[in-house]
């Protein structure tokens, strides 16, 4: 078993995880020691500080045991630091990043494979500085991503009462951007940047999208009356999404995007603001994991 370190974010997902120490007992072995050791987030970014000082400490994999927010931290962490790679414990309310790299879901099923990981390395997504493994993106996403953060409850069913109520109040705001040479103006409702395929919970807004093919999947909507919310919505869930003609691909490694207002963005699922001009790069295979 690789030296592995698990970082736990106690707040992530819809439930608590506290018979985690019992659980790594029993799949480790023994109390935690030198072969693994348990280490809990005390608030946000502090888990970019535990995996930068667990990978410089020696430690194989570094374990975001949490939501694709902890994923994120953990990840960010990383970059740059050879010889340690991402794991995955998912906990959260999408695992956006667990469900694409297939990590099993079920808790224990995901430490069993963490006993003999895979290694192999993916690209990583960066938007205005912000890296991002799973998907950036402008415009309504990240406007229910913001609302969703102040909901006080997790979970599908909290993300899909502050969509559809949000939905009715959220307007398309003019753009400009150049996607690798090609410059577009249109209206953005939503502009999303998928290094991965899914938001989360099989929700796929890019279902091509391939981790390690060094190009983002960039997908515009640029309006959603009814009729394209109810076709959109089906598809994302269905995955048939680029079938339905209510979204614009566009496959390339980085854009630039100017806005006639601040635009809300978001990366993995996080909030990050308001911006009128974005940079978006793909960094290729920049990030080592262990699945």
């Amino acid at each position: 078993m690789p030296k592995t370190c698990f970082i736990l974010n106690p707040v992530a997902g819809t439930g608590r995880l506290a018979d985690l120490p019992a659980l790594l007992r029993r799949h480790f072995g023994g109390a935690a020691g030198p072969e693994y050791v348990l280490q809990l987030t005390e608030g946000p970014g502090h888990a970019v500080e535990l995996a930068r000082a667990a990978a410089q400490a020696g430690y194989r994999v570094v374990v975001a045991v949490g939501g694709d927010g902890t994923v994120n931290e953990v990840g960010r962490g990383l970059l740059g630091q050879d010889g340690a790679a991402l794991g995955i414990v998912p906990h959260g309310s999408g695992n956006g990043l667990a469900r694409h790299l297939r990590v099993p879901l079920n808790v224990p099923a995901a430490l069993r494979r963490l006993r003999e990981p895979s290694f192999s390395r993916i690209d990583v997504g960066v938007i205005n500085g912000h890296p991002f493994f799973c998907t950036a993106g402008l415009g309504f996403d990240a406007h229910v991503s913001q609302h969703f953060a102040r909901a006080g409850t997790r979970g599908l069913p909290t993300y899909v009462r502050v969509a559809l109520r949000e939905w009715q109040h959220y307007r398309a705001v003019p753009i400009t951007a150049d996607i690798d040479g090609q410059t577009l103006e249109t209206d953005c409702y939503v502009l999303a940047f998928a290094n991965a395929s899914q938001y989360g919970n099989n929700i796929y807004i890019a279902p091509q999208a391939d981790l390690r093919d060094g190009h983002l999947d960039l997908c515009l909507m640029d309006a959603l009356p009814f009729w394209r919310a109810v076709q959109t919505g089906l598809g994302m869930a269905l995955g048939t999404l680029p079938r339905t003609g209510g979204a614009t691909y566009f496959h390339s490694p980085r854009a630039r995007v100017r806005s006639a207002a601040p635009l809300p963005y978001h990366a993995d699922g996080d909030y990050l603001g308001h911006a009128t001009e974005f940079a978006v790069e793909l960094r290729p295979l920049a990030l080592e994991v262990a699945v």
